[in-house]
């Protein structure tokens, strides 16, 4: 399963919301060396309770605009996030 998104390195805060559609992510982490990567991949994890090694940017490593693959059982996964889309979107 794949997520696109949009990034927001260095934020003020960290947020995870859906607007206009569109799943954005802001982290305070730099745009520098995969950091603002890797605050992205442990947000999502701690957000909808995975492990960090089910996530990975598959697409736009460098880019604002990324795509996030999510491994697991897709059964399982679709309601949990949708869930959490219902709730905060």
């Amino acid at each position: 399963m794949t997520i696109d998104l949009r990034v927001q390195p260095r934020a003020r805060r960290i947020a995870l919301e859906i607007s206009a559609g569109t799943l954005k992510v802001a982290v305070t982490a730099p745009p520098e060396d995969g950091k603002a990567n890797d605050a992205v991949i442990a947000l999502l994890a701690r957000t909808w309770r995975l492990p960090k090694s089910t996530f990975a940017v598959i697409k736009g490593m460098t880019a604002r605009d990324k795509v996030v693959r999510v491994r697991g059982d897709p059964a399982w996964l679709v309601p949990q996030i949708e869930q959490w889309a219902k709730e905060h979107g």
